[in-house]
């Protein structure tokens, strides 16, 4: 039998990896000849806007071991996922200087989907990728800085967007067992019914997690899409189901563990936890140049966390409650056409998106043992925008390429409220310009200068509000919009396949980032911020068997007060490095390993504070003879005891003095653990 080792980025194909399957046919064997998505082995000198952004295909992402679904961004060179609480809850996530949260200043997308959640109970732009089946995802393609005309709200420090496969190779079937109370199974397959094509997938998962308090986490999913020509479209049509709930650990105070008070893994109340549904109907007609889609969405989600104990409720404690109940709709076209100017090759794009949440409640609620005793705000809200953009690319000279774009969004609301005076409506809207050049200094090499203007919006309950619900307090209100602006100087080199470097320095001003804390039901303003850095990110395969992939990122994040600057920026992550190594061998093995290191952070504006760094390091191993795989992954395989996250602020523990302690609050990485697996494939 033949194997064949393609050169890629981040995962050798495990279709690859395993061997060529072999389909029988007529009492002999024939060899079948595998589609590769190589990802980010793809050249991108000629096509690239930015030194920035790229491509991850389907076989970059299907080796490394993902120990939560939200890790799958970690294919961006540069972003890192950790989790602070429960594996149910969206993942926190950091990139260019950015404590992103849970997805505030960085946007997501999948099959024309927004995946942030504006004006949410949680948090503004939550981003939660657990719906997401793994192997489904086909593409990503991501995006830094605000350059893209394309993108909109959340996309300032960059974007990703997911593309799902209309068809599987194979039908799979698989379960995986693991540390803690580890379970996974998942089904999926393709068959052709009528002039289509219908691909579905079931996947369902049950986690203790390596806590003192059970996780007891659970997620069942289901998808389903149908793909067929209809005229001169390509139509596609999927449903989308997803229910989870879980138990939290959030991080401890340092104190009680240095005490004996509690382990490293254990909690201070046990009653945290939630519960989350999303489902989704999705449409899409694509035309040779030019596509639209819709989609239709059902989301609720219920959180109880409680991080400062009794701090304000010495009797009852602090625990709360936040609640989230919508529905979303949207549109979405957009289309691309070649022409010409003055005999110079001319690209126009452009396209328009409206998205409308139905939101049906949206609140924070005062609990205790996850029943309500009282309630801070609830609040039904609508929310619509309507963005338009426009981009062309022009080549003036052979090996110059000038690419302008110009994006306008329009925001409108209406806040109703438990308490009228914080009820109301407005609108506002935002124009954002952008211009990259890209010059071919010669033959795989490329340099690029980028600048754009680009915003967040912000919880449009901040935009309403006249009394703090919590004080009951004049609340002043703050703008929905804040912009950005962004400059980026970057270089490309590329050696065909085998070796691509991509290096960038870059600089993001916000004008503010005022933002609508939901866990305490109001706002909080911040002043304007600065970032400025250098990224590189770099592919080799070093040999037939091989591929070695690394990303560096450095920032200095600050606050800026009259310009002066000084103050920093708490969990702005100053550096970030990872090295993953890919081999794969023609007897059917193949292994991977992945190394990441979270770099240190101020705690607090006058740095007196810090985050430790943390070094994480992933293993798999995989082996497929014909239409058997198996597969064993070790996470944390160094058992490092590091944080995934820290924070500093006062909480206060049974007996403490009124006012609490302030103190350290860490959620350490899960100690290493390994899961086994076993997947039988079959067309």
């Amino acid at each position: 039998m033949i194997h064949r080792i393609p050169a890629i980025f981040v995962a050798i194909p495990l279709c690859v990896l395993a061997g060529t399957p072999a389909a029988a046919h007529e009492g002999h064997t024939e060899t079948v000849e595998e589609l590769v998505v190589y990802g980010r082995a793809e050249e991108r000198i000629g096509i690239a806007h930015s030194a920035s952004e790229g491509l991850v295909g389907y076989d970059d992402l299907e080796l490394p071991p993902l120990l939560r679904v939200g890790e799958l961004v970690e294919s961006v060179p540069g972003m890192v996922a950790t989790q602070h609480s429960g594996s149910g809850k969206a993942n926190q996530y950091f990139l260019r200087g950015f404590n992103l949260d849970h997805g505030t200043d960085f946007s997501a997308s999948a099959e024309g989907v927004p995946l942030n959640m504006r004006t949410h109970g949680h948090g503004q732009g939550y981003l939660d990728l657990n719906f997401l089946i793994p192997e489904l995802v086909e593409t990503t393609v991501f995006r830094k800085g605000p350059y893209a005309a394309s993108v909109g709200d959340f996309s300032s420090a960059g974007s990703t967007e997911f593309a799902f496969r209309e068809r599987l190779n194979e039908t799979t079937l698989g379960g995986s067992l693991g540390g803690n109370e580890y379970f996974r199974g998942v089904a999926a397959g393709s068959v052709e019914i009528g002039n289509g094509v219908l691909t579905a997938a079931l996947d369902g998962s049950r986690y203790a997690g390596p806590w003192v308090l059970d996780e007891a986490l659970s997620q069942s999913k289901v998808f389903a899409s149908y793909a067929f020509g209809l005229g001169a479209a390509r139509a596609k049509i999927a449903v989308q189901g997803y229910e989870g709930e879980w138990n939290s650990t959030d991080q401890v105070p340092r104190r009680a563990v240095e005490s004996g008070q509690i382990d490293a893994l254990g909690f201070i109340d046990p009653d945290l936890g939630g519960n989350s549904k999303r489902y989704a109907l999705t449409g899409a007609l694509n035309f040779d140049r030019w596509r639209l889609s819709g989609y239709m969405l059902d989301y609720e989600m219920s959180l109880f966390s409680n991080f400062t104990y009794f701090l304000d409720n010495p009797v009852d404690g602090d625990e709360f409650e936040q609640r989230d109940r919508r529905q979303i709709y949207g549109l979405n076209l957009d289309g691309a056409f070649e022409k010409s100017l003055a005999g110079r090759p001319l690209t126009l794009s452009g396209g328009g998106s409206f998205r409308f949440d139905d939101i049906g409640e949206v609140g924070l609620y005062r609990s205790a043992g996850r029943e309500r005793i009282g309630t801070v705000r609830q609040d039904a809200v609508d929310e619509w925008s309507l963005g338009v953009w426009g981009e062309a690319e022009i080549r003036p000279a052979e090996r110059l390429r000038v690419i302008a774009g110009l994006r306008a969004d329009h925001f409108d609301w209406r806040v109703t409220a438990d308490e009228a005076r914080n009820s109301g409506a407005g609108d506002d809207r935002v124009f954002s310009p952008k211009l990259s050049i890209a010059y071919r200094l010669q033959d795989g090499l490329e340099g690029y200068l980028n600048w754009g203007r680009g915003f967040h919006s912000n919880d449009v309950r901040g935009a309403t509000i006249t009394v703090d619900p919590v004080s009951g307090d004049a609340a002043d209100a703050v703008p929905v919009i804040v912009n950005s602006d962004g400059a980026e100087i970057g270089l490309r080199i590329e050696r065909g396949r085998d070796f691509n470097v991509s290096l960038a320095l870059f600089r993001l001003d916000l004008d503010s980032e005022l933002v609508f804390v939901g866990d305490a039901g109001a706002t909080e303003p911040n002043d304007a911020t600065r970032r400025r850095g250098f990224e590189a990110a770099a592919f080799w395969q070093a040999s037939e068997w091989l591929a070695v992939n690394a990303a560096y990122t450095v920032t200095d994040a600050e606050f800026l007060r009259d310009q002066g600057g000084g103050r920093e920026i708490p969990g702005a992550v100053e550096s970030t490095f990872t090295l993953g190594l890919n081999a794969a061998w023609v007897n059917g093995f193949a292994a991977s390993a992945r190394l990441r290191y979270l770099g240190e952070a101020a705690l607090v504006e006058d740095n007196s504070m810090r985050a430790a760094a943390s070094l994480l390091l992933n293993t798999g191993l995989t082996y497929r003879r014909d239409q058997l795989e198996l597969r064993l992954d070790v996470f944390n395989l160094l058992d490092s005891d590091d944080n995934d996250i820290s924070y500093f602020y006062a909480s206060r523990l049974p007996g403490e003095v009124p006012g609490g302690v302030e103190d350290l609050h860490f959620h350490p990485l899960e100690p290493r653990t390994a899961r086994v697996g076993i997947v039988w494939h079959w067309r």
